[in-house]
């Protein structure tokens, strides 16, 4: 009975809950983003072409690049709800602590090259 009580031994990697938090805030990140975009699309002119594309996330407020700046955040939010997503996958079915240490590593590399790469774009346009 000594593993009772509020000295008890509990394993984990105790950040579910802190987790599930964020992948729903980052979900409803993306999801204003995305009715943003498809609010912007839907006053756009119809045949649209690049200057419209290039106006759809150049918009500014006050001189703030408020376009630019939200595509990252929802950039930067798919990016993080991406990880917590593959991290649960790695897991969950790679069981050897080397190969999943591996593949976690390498996930994290592909998601900031892909983040450091969209705001490359975002702010060359």
């Amino acid at each position: 009975m000594a593993n009772v009580g509020s000295k008890r031994l509990v394993v984990g990697a105790h950040y579910g809950l802190k987790d599930w938090i964020a992948q729903r805030i980052t979900a409803v990140v993306m999801l204003v983003y995305t009715l943003i975009l498809f609010i912007g699309l839907l006053i756009a002119p119809a045949p649209m072409q690049y200057t419209d594309w290039v106006g759809l996330f150049n918009w500014t407020l006050l001189g703030f690049p408020l376009g630019k700046t939200l595509s990252l955040v929802a950039i930067g939010s798919l990016a993080y709800h991406a990880w917590i997503g593959v991290r649960d996958i790695w897991m969950d079915y790679v069981k050897p602590t080397g190969i999943r240490l591996t593949l976690q590593v390498l996930t994290i590399i592909w998601l900031i090259i892909s983040v450091v790469y969209a705001a490359q774009i975002l702010w060359g346009i």
